[in-house]
Formats: C-alpha cells, structure tokens, sequence
C-alpha cells in the first residue's frame, strides 16, 4: 500500500545544520563516483497559480518540474537540503532525480545549480555560494545562459531541456534557405509529363 511520499537519499550521503546557506545542507559521508545516485525528491505536485499561497519556508521547499507545475516537499527528512551552487557537483536526471556530475569527495557539500529546474520567477534569491563562478543572483531566467546549457548538457529537467532546444533551434530556423515553390501551372505540368 502506498502512503506518503518519501524522499531517497543515498545512505553515502548525510543532512547537517550549518548557519551559512539557508542552515541545512547535504554532505558526502564517502567518495561518491561521477553518475551515482544521490536524490529522488518526492511531493506533493502544485500548479503555478497554487504558490502564492504558500508560506516563504515552504515556498523553498519547491521544486519546479514542468510549466506550470511544482514539487512541494512535504517530507520530514534532509534530502530536500540541497543547496543551489554556480559550480554544482550534482545535476538533474530527469524532473526528481539528483546525480553526481563528478566525483565528490568525502565531507563535500551536494549542491546543483536551480538553473538546472528553475523556470519561472519563485524562488529568486541572492546567491552566497561563494564560487569563483558565482552569478551574485539566482533567478528563474539563469536557463536562458547559454553558457550554461553546454555546461549542464544531460542535466537540465526535461521542460528546459524542450525550451533550450527550441531557442537554439531558432536562428537555424530563421537562417535556412527557403525552397522556392513553383508557380501551380508549372507543378500539375510537372506532374503530368
């Protein structure tokens, strides 16, 4: 029988409050190798319209997994405890699914880039993860970055994946030559001879 939904966290990995980064984070107890599973994350599916309705703490327990849809954790536990990072160690596979893009050592922090499942404008922060790389500010708009879809190829939530390939599609689009078609008369005479 199935009850309420719980998260996954690798047993290789353990939660830990820290003052720094919104008080909680996730932490390598062990080597992890490039690929491993590190999350499933689990709850409640909320439509856009339904977020302004939530209270700021449960607000950042969302996760955007299409559209117009959201994950709301309602999971007693650390696997939501992963932080937003510019040069992230982890990365999505699929809409819930967290990996390790690289190795990670033991005692490093998990943390992915939200531009890997950030959409639209919820969540937006000032960003204090303090890598070389840091953008200052997370925003719904960062999968727009070009530099980053190369970067995150393969780690993008699938809804981003479609409107990156769209965007990148466009100017081909634009820039194909057009088939010139013949004149009617000139296609049915085609045709006949």
């Amino acid at each position: 029988m199935l009850g309420r939904p719980t998260c996954y966290a690798s047993p290789r990995l353990e939660g830990r409050e820290c003052g720094e980064k919104g008080g909680r984070g996730v932490y390598a107890r062990e080597r992890i190798a490039r690929g491993e599973l590190l999350v499933v994350f689990a709850g409640s599916v909320l439509e856009g319209e339904e977020l302004g309705d939530l209270p700021a703490d449960q607000r950042r327990l969302v996760l955007q997994v299409d559209e117009n849809h959201y994950l709301l954790s309602e999971v007693e536990g650390w696997a939501d405890w992963v932080n937003h990072c510019c040069e992230p160690n982890a990365g999505l596979r699929g809409q819930v699914t967290l990996v390790a893009m690289r190795d990670i050592e033991a005692g490093e922090e998990i943390c992915y880039d939200y531009a890997m499942s950030d959409g639209s404008p919820y969540d937006d922060f000032e960003c204090r993860c303090e890598a070389a790389g840091c953008r200052s500010r997370v925003s719904g708009d960062d999968w727009m970055l070009e530099e980053l879809w190369e970067r995150y190829r393969g780690h993008f939530s699938p809804y981003l994946q479609a409107r990156i390939d769209n965007l990148a599609a466009a100017p081909r689009r634009a820039a194909a030559p057009r088939r010139r078609r013949r004149p009617a008369a000139r296609r049915a005479a085609a045709r006949a001879g």
